[in-house]
Order: structure tokens, then sequence, then C-alpha cells
């Protein structure tokens, strides 16, 4: 299977989106800063809300109207996430395919933005039925697993500069 990755990783590279990206001094650097700009947005907003749903951060907006203004933080950008991810990687395929930090993050964000859905299906879409002391139990929970979960995604990512495969 590592071997098939290391072919797949060989083509990609010799693609010519690939080779455009790799040539172009300034093409990387505007990727990486809309990458970092986006995933400010991301952290900043599921910070703000988190810290909410721990009761760490008491605002005169209920969790359910706070993450109704800061979820749109938190969905929009994601495209552009993935789509800059995804150039960067074209130009350096192997630097960040056959890396295990960058599976971690993978595999990070995948949890972070399934539990996102999930709170928002259950708190934003039902608000009154929040308010049961199970229920805040489990925003509460929510709240540290997204935090948790969103340091590991950029601890991960700031990683992948630092272990080679």
């Amino acid at each position: 299977m590592l071997y098939e990755l290391d072919g797949f990783c060989r083509w990609l590279q010799g693609t010519s989106l690939s080779l455009a990206i790799s040539s172009a001094p300034w093409v990387i650097p505007v990727l990486q800063m809309i990458h970092i700009l986006a995933i400010s947005s991301v952290v900043s907003s599921v910070v703000m809300l988190d810290l909410r749903l721990i009761g760490l951060w008491r605002g005169e907006e209920t969790p359910a109207a706070l993450a109704g203004r800061l979820l749109p933080f938190i969905w929009w950008p994601l495209p552009f996430l993935l789509v800059t991810g995804a150039l960067l990687i074209t130009a350096e395929p192997a630097r960040s395919l056959e890396n295990p930090s960058f599976a971690i993050k993978m595999l990070l964000l995948a949890a972070a933005i399934a539990l996102t859905l999930v709170f928002q299906r259950t708190y934003v879409a039902h608000p009154a039925a929040a308010n049961t002391h199970l229920r805040a139990l489990a925003a509460r929970f929510i709240g540290v697993a997204s935090i948790a979960l969103w340091t590991g995604i950029v601890l991960a990512g700031r990683w992948i500069a630092y272990t080679q495969p």
C-alpha cells in the first residue's frame, strides 16, 4: 500500500497543476495565507462557542443564538480550507500524504466536523430542549471535545513541516 501511495505521489507531483503551483514563487505563500486565515476564522469561532458551552464565558446570548451567529464563520471557510489544502498537497504530495501528522490531522478534522454537525443538529435546531441538566452536561462535553480536536488539528497541521515521511 505504501508503494502505491508513493507511486501516486510521484504521479501527482509530475502533473501540470503541481508543476505550475510549485514553480511560481508566489503561489504557495498565497495558498498558505488563505489557508491560515480560514483556519483562524474557524478556530476563533469554535473557541468562542465552546467557551460558552463549557460555561467559561457568559454572554448575553444563549448558546443557540451564539451558535447561529458563529456557525457561518465555521462552515463557510471550510471549502477554502479544503481547496487550499488540496492545492498545497498537489504541489508537494509526498510531504503531506505520506506524513503521519497529516493522517492525524485528517482524522481529527473528520471528528471535529462530525461533532460540529451533532451540536448543530441537536442544540441549534432544538434550543429549547437544551435546558435539561443532562443536555447541559453533554454540551460541556461537546465544548471540551471540540477545543481538544481543533487544537489537535492545528498542532498536527503545524507538525507536518517538522516530520518527514
